[in-house]
């Protein structure tokens, strides 16, 4: 027994001694609370250097976090969250403060953990408020700029309210309520952007420099700040919910966006393009839905999403511009919405569209409210395949300009005629798409179908009677939230 004791003896002292050597202490503090550092609850006095004091002791102990209980706390400067830190507030849940729940012109929101920004007023290119530094975490609070006001014409210009730097941070259970940029997720690696929610006003996020996959999951932007004012007028017209620069096989799962210029956006930067796999993905209540300048020819994967573009005077769905030279591959996902166009597709790249359905398009408006009837797809140039969708409106489903190289169009079912318009100099195939059938009984079920199908001859001769399907006005538009 004596030899035994020893052996357990000898091996504590070994693993105390590894221990040591290690730089980890047997009683070390894991949580610091920011009261303890002089922090204010009320909002009423600046909290900067008490965070950062907090955040920087958590720091030095090498993997600590740092707790902000149920406040409103008020920051003049921005905060740096050290490498292996983690801030953290009392959600474990991004919190939401949808319209009519709170009036924002008299209080501030106030439960939870609440960060009151007032850094970098009137300055965009300034640092993040918070900044993460590789292995670090910001979760479970509400950043909120008590300085933007609903009823002003544009918003105050802020620096983003969050930047991720270094690898392997995540950002997760946040609410952003009205920053005027969100999320800088570039310069980095493997970040995790989850369960995010609020209202970006200008941008929502921006990812650039991804040299190795990152991640955005459950990221939505729903106007819970403000919707029917001066503000929101603003942010349709001038706002991108996400913004795609050079990065790596992206991986983004289940994200939203409603009452932007743009929904999602992809263009070349110094540093070069995206791209990535993006499943789940909606934008609402947009100018543009799809914005593609550029991509890489391993492609942009996009999988059941669902995009509607009413608004503005040339509402469209998709747009790839004549810079354009990847690849982007759109699969079972949905187009609705009195816009004027699916997609505007010019370039020398190629665009599929696989399974989809395509409810409305031609309410021009306009330019675009005179002249030719508007097409569905409006192909300019590059290759495009359609196959295997559906196209819920009797007018012209095609139209394939002189530049455009390659085409493919086939096993489409449409609703009234075949109506593709081909002056492609290029090789085209179309083939097997079909019509409305013209039995007496399919016809009878569908036209008593409401929507946007196709109508016999009878029907739309009542509707041009009684205008019964004019374009709604925006106001009578059925409004998409989650």
């Amino acid at each position: 027994m004596s030899s035994m004791r020893a052996y357990v003896l000898g091996l504590i002292l070994c693993l105390s001694a590894a221990q040591a050597s290690s730089g980890y202490a047997a009683a070390e503090v894991t949580e610091y609370n920011v009261l303890d550092f002089g922090a204010d609850p009320t909002g009423s006095k600046d909290c900067t250097d008490a965070f950062q004091q907090a955040l920087n002791k958590a720091g030095e102990a090498r993997g600590a976090s740092v707790f902000a209980p149920t406040g409103s706390y008020r920051f003049e400067r921005p905060i740096v969250i050290p490498a292996q830190v983690t801030l953290r507030g009392t959600y474990s849940y991004a919190p939401s403060f949808p319209r009519g729940r709170y009036d924002f012109k008299e209080k501030l929101p106030n439960t939870g953990t609440v960060l009151l920004c007032y850094a970098g007023e009137g300055d965009e290119n300034g640092p993040a408020f918070i900044t993460l530094q590789g292995n670090a975490c910001l979760r479970g609070v509400t950043v909120f700029y008590p300085n933007q006001k609903i009823d002003a014409t544009a918003p105050i210009p802020y620096p983003y309210a969050v930047a991720v730097r270094g690898d392997n941070n995540a950002v997760m259970d946040v609410q952003l309520l009205n920053p005027y940029n969100g999320v800088d997720a570039s310069q980095s690696g493997r970040d995790l952007l989850r369960n995010i929610h609020g209202q970006p006003l200008h941008i929502g996020v921006y990812v650039d420099q991804v040299y190795d996959i990152g991640r955005i999951e459950n990221v939505h932007w729903n106007p819970w700040w403000t919707y029917e004012s001066p503000m929101f007028d603003w942010q349709l017209h001038n706002g991108i919910g996400f913004i795609f620069g050079r990065t790596d096989w992206h991986y983004v799962l289940n994200t939203f966006c409603f009452g932007y210029k743009i929904g999602y956006q992809f263009i070349q930067t110094k540093a070069g393009v995206a791209n990535g796999n993006f499943l789940g993905i909606g934008a609402d209540h947009c100018l543009t839905a799809v914005d593609i300048e550029e991509t890489v020819h391993m492609g942009i994967l996009i999988t059941n999403g669902e995009f509607v573009s009413f608004a503005g005077e040339d509402p469209t769905h998709v747009r790839v511009r004549d810079t354009h030279s990847g690849t982007v591959r759109m699969v079972n996902c949905a187009f609705w919405g009195p816009g004027n166009r699916i997609a505007v597709v010019d370039g020398v790249g190629t665009v599929g569209f696989s399974d989809c359905s395509f409810t409305n398009w031609g309410h021009r408006k306009g330019r675009f409210a005179k002249g030719d009837p508007t097409p569905a797809f409006d192909v300019l140039g590059g290759s495009v395949f359609i196959r295997g969708c559906e196209f819920l409106e009797d007018k012209i489903q095609v139209r394939l300009g002189p530049n455009v190289e390659r085409a493919i169009i086939t096993e489409n079912m449409m609703n009234g005629k075949v109506r593709i318009e081909n002056k492609a100099k290029g090789h085209v195939i179309i083939r097997d798409n079909a019509a409305t059938p013209t039995d007496k009984k399919f016809r009878k079920v569908l036209d008593a179908q409401h929507g946007f199908r196709v109508r016999s001859r009878l029907r739309e001769e009542k509707r041009r009677a009684t205008n019964y399907y004019a374009t709604p006005r925006l106001d009578q538009v059925p409004i998409h939230m989650e």
